[in-house]
């Protein structure tokens, strides 16, 4: 059993905090009778090696204490990198007018992958303009959004 996502980022949120930096987001990615917990932060200085290994430790400590995923899972804490992926409604606007790509739970109008122009949220549903196509995709059917890098 894994405890809801935001059940979890409320838990492991403070942690990041304290370190003096921004939880971006959480993945919860089964492998099996396995996961991995996948955890992102930011700050406006950016991340290092030593960022990610000092929350690291912060946050397993409160894993412990909590076990809010059941069995064994591997902790792994990143930054958000160039592909940064997209968590919140706050994230879909903030990133308006980047080049996205989203992989959506099942099928919608035939598709399962997009990528295109975010023109930002529209309600409860994520504007994307492909190429002459314009896309309204409702929220809970994005399984996974991130930032395309351009060169």
């Amino acid at each position: 059993m894994v405890a809801r996502q935001d059940e979890l980022e409320n838990l492991i949120e403070p942690a990041v905090a304290v370190a003096g930096h921004e939880l971006i987001g959480v993945e919860v990615i089964r492998q099996g009778q396995d996961a991995l917990l996948r955890i992102y932060i930011d700050n406006e200085a950016g991340i290092t090696v030593d960022d990610c290994a000092r929350v690291s430790r912060q946050i397993s400590g409160v894993l412990d204490v909590a076990d809010p995923i059941a069995g064994h899972y591997t902790l792994e804490v990143s930054s958000p990198g160039l592909d940064r992926p997209l968590f919140t409604a706050a994230h879909y606007e903030q990133y308006k007018g980047h080049l996205v790509s989203i992989a959506l739970l099942r099928p919608y109008e035939g598709r399962k992958k997009l990528k295109g122009e975010l023109a930002g949220l529209e309600g409860s549903s994520v504007r994307l303009l492909e190429d002459d196509d314009e896309w309204l995709i409702p929220l809970e059917m994005v399984r996974l959004a991130r930032l395309v890098p351009v060169d």
